[in-house]
């Protein structure tokens, strides 16, 4: 007889224990800070929805890989305020230090580019770089237009009022940050180092890691951290394809052929009803072109987009396009998804993958059923009180004229009350016009017998 192994059951426990507090400790060591560890993001060109989301999800991840700075090149001639105050927000609260670097030489950071050069930790430029400009302007379609002096002082005062929040907790100089929003005044990287809106000129990236390496700075929350960036790695994060497909709609160019198509092709639609493929495409475009124009939110042009996705996919149940109102509308259910970005729903926004995976089966689905339905609308019903119309039956009881006396007839083994616009005796031969209810609608069609 064995004895019981007492011992097991403790080793076993130590085991699983030894393994949770290695996962532990390689938890612990992703979020610490790595010495030396750099991720490098970049802006260039207009500050949009997409932008602010690159840069959102960039700082996110540099914080849960523990980075010991985030660089941010910048060359940017402004953008939109809401998509500049996401970015900033981010700056704040990033775990991680964060420098916004002004570069190549005869970039600059104007407008919404200045706001976030001073939200940074550090706020560096390159020589013959520029800064500033940046008074806020109404505009639609991407024009400026004039405004009431009562709208505009109230632009003004918040612009300055949420500059001067932050900037006087990164210690810049805020009466000089705010005559760039009030005067629209610019500033070379040298002026801007003499009025201390910025903190050191650096002539290259590398530079620049060389002169903060050891520098101790001032959180926002007024903590102080010494960097340690030696030996430098610089993990560089690019934009995803995505988002490089987003950005490329808003680009000038796009945005013209955009509204050239979408104009022609419902004008072409318009007519020459029925060649289809031009509305497709024209419709796709136009939505398209108001969101390149900023009349549309990028999160309500997706919304738009899969709206007209449905449409497209109900049209091709209904109507004999040979798949191009279908295969429009899965190109609309796939560009809108795509658009979907930082809802309560998608978080980050939709992958392509899933948006591939979904569209495409919804798409079949949708065209299935909507031709089922409309099919079935058709079909004439095999059984029940309806399928008689048109049957034969015989007069048991004397129907009055004008439908106002019932009388009884027979038909299909049952005695049913029935109605006539005319009188018919018992015995005569009916046919049944249309049924109410449990009342048949009859017709004379023979004598008495």
């Amino acid at each position: 007889m064995s004895r019981p192994n007492h011992v097991a059951a403790p080793r076993f426990v130590q085991a699983l224990g030894l393994c949770i507090g290695v996962l532990a400790l390689t938890a612990s060591l992703e979020g610490a800070p790595q010495p030396g560890r750099i991720v490098e993001l970049h802006v260039s060109g207009e500050v949009d929805p997409i932008l602010a989301e690159y840069l959102d999800e960039g700082i996110e991840q540099a914080n849960q890989q523990g980075a010991a700075l985030i660089l941010i090149t910048m060359d940017t001639p402004g953008g939109l305020d809401t998509a500049m105050r996401d970015i900033i927000r981010h700056i704040i609260e990033s775990a991680a230090p964060v420098a916004v670097y002004v570069t190549p030489g005869g970039a600059r950071g104007a407008s919404a580019g200045f706001f976030i050069l001073l939200a940074a930790d550090i706020a560096a430029m390159a020589p013959g770089t520029h800064t500033g400009a940046a008074s806020p302007l109404m505009a639609v379609g991407g024009y400026p237009i004039s405004i009431d002096d009562t709208l505009k002082n109230k632009i003004l005062n918040d612009a300055t009022a949420y500059l001067r929040s932050y900037a006087s907790m990164r210690g810049r100089n805020v009466e000089l940050a705010v005559t760039a929003i009030t005067e629209a005044k610019a500033f070379t990287e040298r002026e801007a180092l003499d009025g201390k809106l910025i903190d050191l000129v650096a002539n290259s990236r590398d530079a620049l890691i060389a002169s903060l390496d050891g520098r101790t700075i001032r959180r926002f929350n007024g903590q102080t951290t010494q960097l340690a960036l030696q030996p430098a790695g610089i993990v560089s994060i690019e934009m995803t394809a995505r988002q490089r497909f987003l950005t490329r709609i808003v680009e000038p160019d796009m945005f013209f052929i955009l509204l050239l198509a979408g104009v022609l092709g419902l004008y072409v639609e318009f007519t020459h009803p029925g060649m289809i493929a031009p509305g497709v495409i024209g419709s796709i475009a136009i939505v398209l072109a108001l969101f390149a124009m900023h009349l549309l939110p990028i999160n309500l042009t997706g919304l738009v987009l899969i709206a007209l996705a449905l449409g497209l996919f109900i049209l091709e149940a209904k109507y004999t396009s040979h798949g191009v109102l279908g295969v429009g509308g899965v190109v609309a259910m796939l560009i809108g998804a795509l658009m979907l970005v930082r809802s309560p729903i998608t978080g980050a926004g939709v992958s392509l993958g899933v948006a591939l995976g979904a569209t495409l089966p919804f798409a079949a689905i949708t065209i299935v059923l909507m031709r089922l339905v409309l099919r079935s609308r058709s079909w004439v019903p095999l059984a029940g009180v309806e399928n008689w119309i048109g049957d034969m039956g015989t007069v048991t009881e004397a129907i009055g004229g004008r439908e106002a006396t019932p009388g009884m007839v027979f038909v299909h083994g049952e005695r049913w009350r029935a109605t006539s616009a005319a009188p018919i005796p018992e015995g005569a031969r009916v046919r049944i016009v249309r049924v109410t209810g449990l009342t048949l609608h009859v017709e004379p069609v023979g004598p008495a017998a």
